[in-house]
């Protein structure tokens, strides 16, 4: 499993969840509540931010994120939706950066805002250049894919929460493993080049690549051997599909929502999803353009997430959050139970 995804906050806290890379020093964030419970460490490796929408617990974090990132040489990549990158350009602009010029290293926020209209429109933000945006932005269409990498594709769709709001779908490209009975049986070592050689396939290097395959023994100088890129994946190299996680948050139960939803979120091995209420409140959950548990479970299920974490939820249940999970799980359950009788 190449991602390794959590809630930065407990369910009735500001939304956000932290997905790591395993073996790669990567991250990403979905959402930008209060992120002081997150190590510094934690933060500094997240490369891309996804920001459904600029409610305050949604996007508190951001001042939180600059700070630990100035003075460090960081490009951190954020998406949004539409008026994003004025706000950003706002907010920077409350603090004085009279003396970033001087600055040895650079901190860069590249900003993406996209729209239902169907374009995107990027800008940067650079520290030294007191984040003053340097362009007027590359504006182009937008079809739903925000990025794409050797790694991973990270896409986006728009829900109605009385303003746009973003869900978004994480894609592993392709999940590598490698055997390590396979590794001991050859008498091959663990270590970085394992990670070089997923590249080679991640690149779709020929059979014939030589990959370089280096290690130490102790009391030993490094050694170095190579071996063909075809004749390793045939011997220590599992390919399966790549892992998915879906993001939904804040979003009002009409059809279009629901449409949406379903088509982001199908065949996701987790679906984060937002649970403010329980189905008892449904009419409070409606005027305030949110989904309740029930909603929630009914359409993970639906979906055909093979896991559901519910999160969001109200403060009205303080001293009730269990009756919430319990609510989503169950139409979950139930729901899945459905799908699969009519598949």
């Amino acid at each position: 499993m190449m991602f390794r995804a959590s809630l930065v906050n407990p369910p009735g806290g500001d939304p956000g969840v932290y997905v790591e890379m395993k073996y790669r020093r990567r991250a990403l964030l979905f959402d930008l509540g209060e992120i002081y419970v997150l190590p510094p460490r934690n933060i500094l490796k997240v490369e891309h931010i996804c920001i459904s929408h600029t409610h305050m617990d949604h996007f508190i974090g951001f001042d939180r994120l600059v700070r630990l990132c100035l003075g460090r040489n960081r490009e951190v990549a954020l998406y949004g939706p539409p008026g994003f990158l004025g706000q950003i350009e706002r907010r920077l602009g409350a603090y004085n950066w009279n003396l970033v010029e001087g600055y040895v290293n650079d901190f860069d926020i590249v900003a993406t805002e996209a729209s239902p209209e169907g374009r995107q429109r990027t800008r940067r933000f650079s520290c030294r250049h007191g984040f003053r945006p340097r362009e007027e932005g590359e504006e182009r269409p937008f079809s739903g894919l925000l990025w794409t990498d050797r790694h991973f594709t990270l896409r986006g769709a728009f829900l109605d929460h009385r303003t746009p709001c973003l869900a978004f779908r994480l894609e592993e490209r392709r999940r590598i493993n490698i055997r390590k009975d396979a590794l001991a049986e050859l008498g091959l070592p663990t270590g970085p080049w394992l990670n070089e050689l997923k590249d080679c396939l991640l690149d779709d290097r020929p059979p014939d690549f030589p990959v370089r395959i280096r290690w130490k023994e102790t009391g030993e100088a490094r050694r170095e051997r190579q071996a063909p890129l075809g004749e390793l994946v045939e011997k220590i190299v599992r390919i399966t599909p790549g892992q998915k996680i879906a993001y939904v948050t804040d979003a009002v139960y009409s059809a279009a929502n629901v449409r949406t939803i379903l088509s982001l979120a199908e065949g996701v091995d987790i679906l984060f999803i937002e649970a403010p209420f329980l189905h008892a409140d449904a009419d409070q959950a409606a005027r305030k353009y949110h989904l309740t548990a029930r909603q929630a479970g009914i359409l993970a299920g639906k979906a055909g997430a093979k896991r559901m974490i519910p999160f969001h939820f109200s403060p009205k249940y303080r001293d009730r959050e269990e009756e919430l999970h319990e609510e989503a799980t169950t139409a979950f359950r139930e729901s899945a139970e459905g799908r699969e009788r009519s598949g």
